[in-house]
């Protein structure tokens, strides 16, 4: 993990509202069928460098409560559906880099960060205001964490 300076960047893509503890239940988890209708429905521009993400905001409080996820990329060339966009704000985030299998380096991934995170001795606090997941390949994937 490093720290890293992000630049801002629009994702345009598809979003729902969820929580840790519904998506940890195969009956109400819905980010895998997020990722799904996305790649069905639009035409991302990968020849041109266009890369997915997946970014977690709304936090309703930490990893316990609800937040908002939107599953997009930065170029897109088309979609069958109406899509929303948000703006990563730029700032000092906390960057996890993994390879692997997709999606269970995303999932180990994350169970790194909620560990680091959860230990008395941290050195960061995290910001609860915008994380994400940036897909650099099929088996890449580096997640950052907006801290204070």
């Amino acid at each position: 993990m490093e720290i890293f300076n992000v630049e801002e960047k629009t994702i345009s893509g598809f979003s729902i509202r969820t929580s840790n503890a519904k998506e940890f239940n195969s009956a109400t988890a819905q980010i895998g069928k997020l990722f799904q209708r996305f790649d069905k429905s639009v035409a991302v521009d990968y020849k041109g460098g266009a890369r997915e993400f997946s970014v977690y905001f709304n936090y309703e409080s930490d990893v316990s409560g609800e937040y908002s996820v939107l599953m997009g990329a930065d170029k897109i060339v088309s979609s069958s559906e109406e899509l929303a966009s948000i703006t990563i704000p730029a700032g000092k985030y906390l960057k996890f880099s993994a390879n692997g299998d997709i999606p269970k380096i995303v999932i180990d991934t994350w169970s790194h960060i909620w560990k680091y995170f959860s230990s008395p001795d941290v050195p960061h606090q995290r910001a609860y205001t915008i994380d994400f997941e940036h897909y650099k390949s099929q088996h890449e994937v580096e997640i950052y964490i907006a801290i204070k």
